[in-house]
């Protein structure tokens, strides 16, 4: 099995799920101007084919964006209640349960044998919110981490053996953190 590139369209894929994925689509978040990836109703649509939830673009509307904003950030706290061992957040988890709630993209069973979501952005969207009441009510919720690697925020599904992960990819994160730390070492010797 051939494993995506970790970004793809210009949007990065390093969470081990969409639902830790959607919320990569805010760039920056803990730096001084984070970036909205998701600026028009285009750019979710872009982010819906290349998460491979489409295979062309569904024809997101501006509500389709709002609404994908909303689950975003709804997804991205409770996640970081899971990695930190806080609280989950009430309005989200009820706005999370109300997407979940909404009429799901069936699977459909192409004629060359690969299986397909069929739906517009709205159930796409609903379908993602299912996988996040998912990962975040089962037993996986335990591994989700936040990056270590300053000044990353990507969320990702630590699927280490000793559940020991420490970055959201070793080719960015961990790598810089490691050459980082082999320059400190070079300097004090």
């Amino acid at each position: 099995m051939i494993a995506k590139a970790e970004i793809r369209d210009g949007f990065k894929f390093r969470g081990g799920r969409l639902v830790l994925d959607l919320p990569a689509t805010m760039t920056g978040r803990l730096g001084a101007a984070p970036r909205d990836l998701l600026a028009t109703p285009a750019d979710l649509d872009r982010w819906l084919v290349a998460a491979g939830l489409a295979e062309v673009s569904p024809s997101a509307t501006d509500g389709n964006l709002v609404q994908a904003r909303g689950l975003r950030e709804a997804l991205y706290r409770l996640a970081l209640a899971r990695a930190t061992g806080g609280d989950l957040p009430s309005l989200d988890r009820e706005l999370i349960n109300g997407f979940a709630a909404l009429p799901a993209a069936p699977p459909w069973l192409g004629e060359d044998g690969r299986a397909r979501l069929f739906g517009d952005a709205r159930s796409l969207l609903a379908g993602l919110a299912r996988d996040g009441v998912d990962l975040l009510g089962g037993e996986l919720s335990d591994r989700i981490r936040q990056c270590e690697g300053p000044p990353c925020a990507v969320l990702f599904l630590d699927t280490s053996r000793k559940g020991d992960r420490r970055w959201c990819s070793m080719t960015a994160c961990g790598n810089r953190a490691k050459a980082a730390g082999f320059r400190k070492r070079e300097r004090s010797l």
